[in-house]
């Protein structure tokens, strides 16, 4: 996939993890959890530097992280994941295909995101979604057919108690041609719960569109967990200390 440009959006301030540092310095093992998704995504964009988008204390993510590889862009009003990535559409003009990741998703595969890339058909809507054996509190549920077509997904605080025994979730990782990128990003609303601009929404309007919508799955699930508080941060922590135990 040439000109390909990778975005960590890392623009939230994390209220669940009781803390007032953001979100994306909180530490797994020695680094912090923007490291993390830096270190695996930066020889995907070869040509450039990977694009964060930060938000919530932005000076200090760019004080305690300025040794990254990155390029800074800020969502000054944090309005959702849509919005910011509406932010980045200056830096992406040149690219054939955009690969949004998430700084507080810290522990994809570089293998997994290669399988992502390669993959995922140059004119298709890329997204990695899991199976979780107990999916409550880790993302939306993906909706399909009768066909088993991916129609859209449903954020989990506007399911309805049929959606929510859904196991399937939506990751967040998308592969988005750059020529859908600014008429998708353009026809996001917001009515919904939280009067935000879900980047979700792009799979419904992928759907609308005609466009196929092409699924991966990580090596194993707990590659695309999310961190919303503590306890999630602690159960990837032992993920992790397996993980290394595993390669030495």
């Amino acid at each position: 996939m040439n000109n390909l440009k990778v975005i960590i959006l890392a623009a939230g301030k994390g209220k669940r993890m009781g803390s007032d540092l953001p979100k994306v310095l909180h530490r797994l093992g020695e680094k912090t959890l923007l490291e993390h998704v830096v270190e695996t995504a930066h020889p995907l964009d070869y040509a450039n530097q990977p694009i964060v988008v930060y938000g919530y204390q932005g000076e200090l993510i760019q004080q305690k992280m300025q040794h990254l590889p990155v390029k800074w862009v800020e969502q000054a009003e944090q309005l959702g994941t849509g919005h910011a990535l509406k932010q980045t559409v200056s830096h992406v003009a040149d690219a054939t295909h955009v690969l949004v990741l998430y700084g507080d998703i810290p522990l994809t595969s570089a293998k997994t995101l290669h399988h992502f890339i390669h993959q995922t058909p140059p004119d298709a809507l890329g997204i990695i979604t899991a199976h979780l054996p107990n999916p409550m509190g880790y993302g939306g549920r993906i909706i399909r057919d009768s066909e088993n077509n991916v129609k859209c997904v449903i954020e989990e605080k506007d399911a309805t108690e049929l959606q929510l025994t859904i196991k399937e979730v939506n990751s967040g990782f998308y592969i988005i041609p750059v020529n859908y990128l600014n008429r998708w990003l353009s026809d996001i609303e917001n009515h919904n719960s939280q009067q935000e601009y879900y980047l979700t929404d792009i799979i419904q309007l992928a759907a609308r569109d005609n466009v196929t919508i092409h699924t991966t799955h990580p090596e194993c699930y707990e590659e695309i967990l999310g961190i919303n508080d503590l306890a999630q941060l602690a159960r990837l922590e032992t993920f992790y200390e397996h993980r290394v135990a595993q390669q030495i």
